[in-house]
Parts: C-alpha cells; sequence; structure tokens
C-alpha cells in the first residue's frame, strides 16, 4: 500500500472518530444542558379555519406563559415551544410532525398536540412507533379511548360519543326524564366528512334503547348551501335538530333554519358549532341558539384573573382581539394546556424533575387524576370537569355544558355538567377498538388500572 493511501486511511479514520466524538460531546452537551420541556404546536393561522384556531393558541401559549412567569415553569422545568403551520390539512400535519418528533436543544417531545381530527388519525400508527402520546380533546377517533390498543392516542375530556349522548341526556331533561324520549324525532346535520359521520353509531343505539327516531342529514363541505336540508326539516318535523358542523356550515344552518321556521332554541350545536365565531356571523336569528361544550365560555374563572394580572395587563398574551378572552375556542386552549401540563407533572413525580419524553407522558396521562381539589388549586372550577384516565380509558370525563347565546354571550344554562351514558356505550368502543386490533395484527396490552 502506498504511503499516501496509508495517510488518506488514516487520516479519514481520524476525521470519523472526531465527527463520533463531536456528536457524542454535542448530544452529552444538549442532554445535560436540556432544562426546558418542548412542547411543539401545530397550528392554522392561515386558511379557512384560522379565526377558530387563533383564539385556541392564544389561550395554549397564555396558560404556558403563566407556568413559566409565575411559577417558575412544571417544578422549575420552563415550557418552550415553536409553530408549524398546518393549515389544517393532513400532508402538512404529517410533515409537522416529522419535522419535531425528535424534540428540540436536547428536550424531547412528550406529547404531540394534531390540532386536527384528520391529522391525528393520520398519525396513529406513527405516534405508536415514536412513543409520542397524540392528546385530542374534543376530537379524534373515538375507540382510542381504549388504551390497551392505542397506547399513544388519547382523546381527552369528551369524545364524538359522549357529546352526542350528552346533548340526549340534556334533551331528557328539558322533556322530564329518559323515558319521556320515546317517540320523539331527533334530526342530527351533519358534516358530510368522517368527522360528521362520528356519532351515527352511538346516536343509533341511543335511539334503540331511549325509543326516540334518529334521523341523518348530511351537509356537503364547507356547508355555505343548506335550503334542501332544511327543507327536509320543515318536512318531517323533528321535536329536536342536533348540529354537527364546521366553520361556516353552523352560522349558515342557524340563518337557514330560521327561515323555514325551525326554533332556534331547539337546536344544539356539537362541540365545533359552538362558539363565538359559530354565532354571531348569524346575526340577531342567533339569540337562543344552544351547543354543547367542554369548555364553558367565560373570563371569571380564578385562573382566567389570573391570566389577565400576570399575562394580559403586562403585554404578554398571544390574543390579538381582548374580546376573544374567556371565548369558547380562548378557554379550550386553556383547558388544553391544563391537561398537557398536569400530565408532566403527574410524570415527573414518577421519573424525576425533568424534561420528559414521550413514553414517560404517557404514563403521566394514564395516571392523570385532576381532582375537584386539584383544579380548585389551579382554578379552574368550573373550567375543566374533573378528569380521571387510565390504560382502559384514555377519556376519563365524558360530560359536557350546554350553553345559551343570549345574542352577544353565551350563558350555561344546563344544570352543571351533563354527563354522558358511559356505561352504556363504552362496551361499544370496546368491540371497536378489538375489531381495530384484529384487522391491523394488534395485540392488546394487559391492563388493570
Amino acid at each position: 500500500m502506498s504511503l499516501w493511501k496509508q495517510k488518506r486511511i488514516v487520516s479519514k479514520a481520524v476525521g470519523l472518530a472526531a465527527l463520533a466524538l463531536s456528536a457524542a460531546v454535542g448530544t452529552s452537551v444538549s442532554a445535560e444542558e436540556a432544562k426546558t420541556q418542548y412542547f411543539p404546536l401545530a397550528t392554522f393561522r392561515v386558511g379557512a379555519y384560522a379565526s377558530s384556531g387563533i383564539p385556541v393558541w392564544a389561550g395554549e401559549i397564555d396558560y404556558f406563559r403563566y407556568i413559566n412567569e409565575v411559577e417558575g415553569g412544571i417544578n422549575g422545568i420552563k415550557l418552550v415551544w415553536d409553530e408549524c403551520e398546518t393549515n389544517w390539512e393532513v400532508e402538512k400535519g404529517v410533515e409537522c410532525y416529522e419535522r419535531v418528533k425528535a424534540g428540540k436543544n436536547g428536550s424531547p417531545v412528550p406529547i404531540f398536540l394534531p390540532h386536527g381530527d384528520p391529522i391525528s388519525k393520520a398519525l396513529t400508527e406513527k405516534s405508536v412507533a415514536d412513543k409520542i402520546p397524540l392528546v385530542t380533546i374534543a376530537y379524534g377517533r373515538t375507540e382510542a379511548i381504549d388504551g390497551r390498543v392505542f397506547p399513544y392516542s388519547f382523546p381527552v375530556v369528551f369524545s364524538f360519543w359522549s357529546e352526542a349522548s350528552s346533548a340526549v341526556n340534556f334533551i331528557a331533561e328539558k322533556v322530564g326524564g329518559k323515558d319521556k324520549l320515546k317517540g320523539l324525532k331527533i334530526a342530527t346535520v351533519y358534516h358530510d366528512s368522517p368527522y360528521g359521520k362520528e356519532t351515527q353509531v352511538p346516536l343509533a343505539h341511543l335511539a334503540k334503547t331511549y325509543g326516540f327516531e334518529d334521523i341523518q342529514i348530511p351537509v356537503p363541505h364547507p356547508g355555505n348551501e343548506q335550503s334542501a336540508q332544511w327543507a327536509k326539516i320543515r318536512q318531517l318535523k323533528p321535536d329536536w335538530v342536533f348540529l354537527r358542523g364546521w366553520g361556516v356550515m353552523t352560522p349558515v344552518a342557524i340563518k337557514t333554519a330560521a327561515k323555514v321556521g325551525f326554533p332556534v332554541d331547539h337546536i344544539i350545536g356539537g362541540i365545533w358549532s359552538g362558539s363565538e365565531e359559530d354565532v354571531r356571523p348569524a346575526g340577531a336569528v342567533g339569540k337562543g341558539y344552544l351547543a354543547i361544550t367542554p369548555f364553558p365560555a367565560g373570563a371569571n374563572f380564578e385562573i382566567h384573573q389570573k391570566l389577565k394580572k400576570y399575562i394580559l395587563d403586562k403585554g404578554l398574551s398571544d390574543l390579538k382581539d381582548p374580546k376573544s378572552f374567556g371565548s369558547v375556542y380562548y378557554n379550550s386552549g386553556v383547558d388544553e394546556a391544563i391537561v398537557a401540563v398536569e400530565a408532566i407533572r403527574t410524570a415527573q413525580a414518577h421519573f424525576g424533575v425533568r424534561p420528559i419524553n414521550g413514553e414517560e407522558a404517557q404514563w403521566g396521562l394514564e395516571h392523570l387524576d385532576l381532582s375537584e381539589k386539584r383544579l380548585a388549586e389551579i382554578g379552574a372550577t368550573g373550567l375543566q370537569q374533573p378528569l380521571k384516565l387510565s390504560a382502559k380509558d384514555h377519556e376519563g370525563g365524558g360530560a359536557g355544558k350546554v350553553l345559551q347565546w343570549d345574542g352577544e354571550k353565551w350563558n350555561v344554562v344546563s344544570n352543571g355538567w351533563v354527563k354522558s351514558d358511559r356505561d352504556l356505550l363504552l362496551p361499544l368502543i370496546y368491540e371497536r377498538a378489538a375489531a381495530y386490533a384484529r384487522e391491523k395484527g394488534i395485540t392488546p396490552r394487559d391492563a388493570t388500572n
């Protein structure tokens, strides 16, 4: 071998060794210096649904800033975040996930918040492979409640099935009991998409159980023309309408209902048809409209007084429109941030006070217990329902409050939290999860809790 070749080999070996040492040192330093907890945020500040999303991020970011500024982080671990624009599109959402899943500056990703039902479903299998929990509050795959089959999907607080059941139970309250549901007609006007169809199975089961007539009426996306659907409503004369829209579909439905003479106070909007952004465009005819939500509106909760004092009044808020402070969507962001922070806090109590990774955050979520006492300590009594998760139950709540629009603001008109018939629906959910497991060749985890 020539001297030149020998020198080249030695030089290459030294270079590779130096590169390896540099990488090892860099990794070691990053891990050692990781005193922050990274939260990537998939957002949609542009596109058709931006007006709905912007207040959500404000509530979430304001709460994160409150944790940093007032509490000094989660047990001293400060939160850091950045945003990745998805435009509420699946492909972009998946790209964002792939871009951030490795963490940042040595801080791992504990939880990914997809902020989009289609995106969350596209990431179901990826999240398992990467061991990063997907937290989807009030959206996502309902059968993922069964964590034995879906270990890294968490449709926390209020699934679409619970939404449908709670709406029916509110109607039962109004008519004098569940026995009075028999013979009623309940029509669901829904966004003709997988999201919109998600409540068909539970409503059919509830109709069979309680004896009401279940009418399903689809509305093609985006829902800016609904004359035919509401003409059918006028013809069929249902007693109540359950409206499961998104975006422009909701105000168009309210205005079209008024044109055909259907009483707006007998329309109950679903989770994503129950914000200020949904009713204000409907104008005066929206007065009296009802909606069920796990995110009750209002800025009088104790946590809001803290946010105002320490974040908004100091010019630290992400909120661009002060009128949105305490709105349904702003409060949904606060709720989501509370769940994420408390899951990390729970994981830290078990694994140690440091940045938490996805596998550890999964444990934290499955052992999350937001009791009345803890909610009072946070200042979220009445804003967030008590919540206890387990490996068999990734929802944990299952209740909503019914709001009514008075022309200017939402008011709670239900008797507190309206619980869903979880005992009636969970067996069906577990059956669907088991079918998914068989289809995908998944062996469900052994879970005793």
